[in-house]
């Protein structure tokens, strides 16, 4: 999800709410602590520079539990992090802490924000040397094609 789509989003809503793709809620009285973009300029395994950039949100549970992050003040924070950091219409990443910092995609199913699970990939695959993966056949169904086309006593073997 772009930023742009987040700031659509929230005035449309009484409540944000954020969902861990296992079904587990960001406990209610979360804060968002950070609003700013992170570049990563790296090399990859092939030898190839790279640059990335996102919006990133940090999302952090403390003892306080009587606070309600609203929209209107999640919006309120984009919009100061926007004009201060001058932060671009990238995608957005959302740190969240449960036994790690954890960094997730994230989504929205129409009431929801959704913490989508990220892993890791190799980004030169033709020039590490993965080999491709090779099709996978249980042995019994081999040996029924091969048993399909030719039988003992047929002659044709």
């Amino acid at each position: 999800m772009k930023l742009s789509e987040i700031k659509k989003i929230l005035p449309t809503l009484d409540n944000v709410e954020f969902q861990l793709e296992n079904g587990a809620f960001v406990p209610e009285h979360f804060h968002v602590t950070e609003v700013g973009s992170i570049t990563k300029h790296f090399i990859d395994c092939g030898g190839v520079i790279r640059n990335e950039k996102v919006v990133n949100f940090q999302l952090w549970n403390a003892n306080d539990f009587e606070h309600r992050l609203k929209p209107t003040k999640l919006l309120h924070i984009i919009q100061l992090s926007e004009e201060k950091l001058n932060i671009e219409d990238l995608e957005i990443e959302v740190e969240y802490q449960s036994e790690t910092i954890g960094k997730y995609d994230l989504a929205f199913d129409g009431k929801t924000f959704i913490l989508q699970n990220k892993s890791t990939a190799c980004l030169a695959q033709d020039s590490c040397g993965i080999p491709a993966e090779k099709q996978k056949i249980n042995l019994i169904e081999l040996n029924n094609e091969a048993s399909s086309c030719c039988t003992p006593n047929s002659g044709c073997c």
